[in-house]
């Protein structure tokens, strides 16, 4: 079986395509591509990936679908339509058109209301074709709040897999937080939600990397989840904000040692394979 990367990013550096790329991170401002990543791949084993969109424009589909194309490793592309629009079914199914098109992925982090987004009858309904279509959308949130508002929406859209990308980005530090926990335990009981273990380095609230307040946190995603909902993600090249591939991947490594061959053998590929739809 491939071992896989189910969420790292490419771009061409433009600033004003990537605002969200801050004068405090110098390591993004420069183009990141497919020969930029495959050598930490190669180090840490890694058969394949699947390319994550990075900013809310169609262009950035077909990018990363010209990627896929020239690049057989990159097994899947987690793209963007907005939902909002009159003709969105209709993007849909040009999108669709492209067996590497495996996902969709709306920033609702970014998002000014949260709950006024997960409410619009015009997003539900995207999502709702989304499901038709058998592609993947993953749930990017920032923290308990915007997590615990993203259940009863993730109860509501059960057709297909949902993916909850970062953990739902916790702030990982020495404790836990209960009410991060306690959404984590509401979406891990909801059968067609996954999780990426992914976007962790970025999180923590140390200035040195704390790998043990990380195992903390995937404890917790692995009572709610089982090693058979989870998927490693590197968020590279957001993660060398932080650290670099080999340490994400090694913090990922050490943990699941104590996981079986099997749930290993599906948080590394298994549980990407079967959600993205390729063969692994």
């Amino acid at each position: 079986m491939m071992r896989i990367d189910a969420h790292q990013h490419f771009w061409r550096y433009a600033a004003e395509a990537y605002p969200w790329i801050g004068d405090g991170m110098p390591a993004l401002k420069r183009d990141r591509l497919p020969q930029d990543l495959k050598p930490a791949l190669a180090a840490a084993r890694i058969d394949g990936c699947i390319a994550v969109q990075a900013r809310a424009d169609e262009a950035e589909n077909a990018f990363l679908l010209e990627l896929a194309a020239a690049h057989p490793w990159i097994v899947a592309v987690v793209g963007w339509i907005d939902l909002f629009a009159v003709d969105a079914s209709a993007r849909l199914d040009h999108w669709c058109a492209h067996p590497e098109f495996r996902g969709v992925r709306h920033l609702l982090q970014d998002d000014p209301d949260v709950v006024a987004t997960l409410a619009d009858p015009r997003f539900n309904a995207g999502i709702d074709d989304i499901q038709r279509r058998r592609l993947v959308y993953d749930v990017l949130v920032r923290g308990p709040a915007q997590l615990a508002t993203a259940v009863p929406f993730c109860a509501r859209h059960d057709r297909h897999w949902l993916v909850l990308d970062h953990l739902g980005k916790p702030v990982i530090g020495a404790t836990i937080d209960p009410d991060w926990h306690k959404a984590i335990a509401a979406l891990g009981a909801l059968p067609h939600v996954l999780c990426k273990l992914s976007g962790l380095v970025t999180e923590l609230a140390t200035p040195a990397i704390d790998a043990d307040a990380i195992h903390r946190h995937l404890d917790v995603v692995l009572a709610a989840f089982g090693a058979e909902r989870l998927m490693f993600g590197s968020d590279w090249p957001v993660c060398e904000l932080r650290a670099g591939y080999a340490e994400v991947a090694a913090i990922v490594r050490d943990w699941a040692g104590r996981l079986s061959a099997n749930e290993q053998a599906q948080l590394w590929g298994g549980s990407a394979a079967r959600c993205y739809g390729f063969t692994a």
